[in-house]
């Protein structure tokens, strides 16, 4: 018990390095952060403020939901309670008998907030209502409804907005959680999985991929973060794509690719990381999104292929199964791209020894002699 224990905290630390280290994680958020920005770049944060309110959490968006409307309803309450001291309303004032209220029943802090959140939110319960002898009251009433109707309308465009983010419908879609090398169309490619998880197509949908390492240019300049392009493809193409069901990505590792240079001993001794980005306009809304994750090398597994997840039943129907969507198999592949293409050796193996499961031991018995 104590060892599953360390053994799962130890995995949970190792993910937690590898998610530390990655640019974009597999959710496709980026593990970026920006610092010593300027106050003025900070100021345009400000003043494209719908962007900023859209792009905020849904737990700050509630707070200053509740704010703003709490808010407003106690400055309006606090110049609801002036007018109504101005005018000798208040109980402790003692109105006489045939004094004029600007507003019936407010006497008090207490009921000048009551009818303040009443006008604004149009409940009307009948018991605190506006004389018409007080004009500066009548002025306020109507700022005040315009106030509320801009808050309603900013809060419920606010919300509408964030609910039909294209990115809730980039939840949908989703990648393999590995990718593999393996050999396809007398090929060595890198492959890797997305489906989508909606029978809604997206439309002109199109695949590339970055990847993303520190390299030094032929001036002795290191550069971070440095990126080349990788063409990822399907057998019908790779630009729009008939995206119905789980489709199977491969970028061709030729002489072109800069995967071609690595082999099966070295390859998580390489720093590197694969982002693979997918976008498409969605066939309901005709937003356009995209979806992006990322693979480092202890996620490529090298010598390895899809299992197949499609098929077809006796009554005609395509099904497709799932829970083989993220699973792989051992499959005979070259140890490099070098000896794939010199066809010096087509068999997936370590330098440090593996055990040949096809490896049979048998009895040689002892060869007699012959004479010359």
């Amino acid at each position: 018990m104590t060892r599953s224990l360390q053994q799962l905290l130890r995995d949970y630390l190792s993910k937690q390095r590898i998610c530390k280290k990655r640019l974009v994680t597999k959710d496709g958020h980026c593990n970026i952060e920006y610092g010593n920005m300027r106050y003025s770049s900070r100021l345009a944060y400000v003043q494209d403020f719908w962007t900023t309110f859209v792009e905020i959490r849904w737990r700050f968006i509630i707070l200053y939901f509740v704010a703003s409307f709490t808010l407003s309803w106690f400055i309006f309450g606090l110049i609801w309670y002036w007018i109504a001291h101005d005018n000798g309303d208040l109980w402790w004032q003692n109105p006489p008998s045939n004094h004029k209220p600007c507003i019936y029943n407010v006497f008090g802090l207490t009921t000048a907030f009551l009818y303040s959140l009443e006008t604004q939110m149009t409940i009307g319960y009948g018991m605190r209502v506006l004389s018409p002898y007080c004009p500066g009251a009548v002025a306020l009433i109507i700022i005040q409804s315009i106030v509320g109707l801009f808050i309603n309308c900013f809060w419920c465009g606010l919300v509408m907005a964030k609910i039909a983010l294209p990115k809730k419908r980039a939840k949908t879609i989703t990648f393999s959680k590995m990718a593999v090398i393996c050999t396809k169309n007398g090929a060595l490619c890198l492959q890797i999985r997305v489906a989508n998880l909606r029978k809604t197509l997206m439309i002109g949908s199109q695949l590339y991929g970055k990847l993303l390492r520190t390299s030094v240019n032929p001036e002795g300049e290191t550069i971070i973060l440095d990126q080349v392009n990788i063409d990822f493809m399907v057998d019908a193409g790779k630009d729009n794509l008939f995206f119905i069901c789980p489709l199977t990505l491969y970028h061709v590792i030729n002489k072109t690719s800069p995967f071609f240079t690595f082999d099966l001993d070295t390859f998580l001794q390489h720093e590197f990381e694969l982002v693979v980005f997918l976008d498409g306009t969605d066939e309901s809304t005709s937003s356009s999104c995209q979806v992006r994750t990322s693979y480092t090398p202890e996620e490529i597994k090298w010598g390895y292929k899809f299992l197949p997840i499609i098929s077809r039943s006796k009554e005609g129907k395509y099904h497709v199964d799932f829970s083989n969507f993220d699973k792989v198999e051992p499959t005979t592949t070259a140890h490099c791209a070098t000896c794939f293409y010199d066809g010096q050796s087509q068999h997936n193996y370590h330098r440090n020894g593996n055990d040949n499961p096809g490896f049979e031991v048998i009895e040689v018995g002892q060869i007699s002699g012959t004479k010359m």
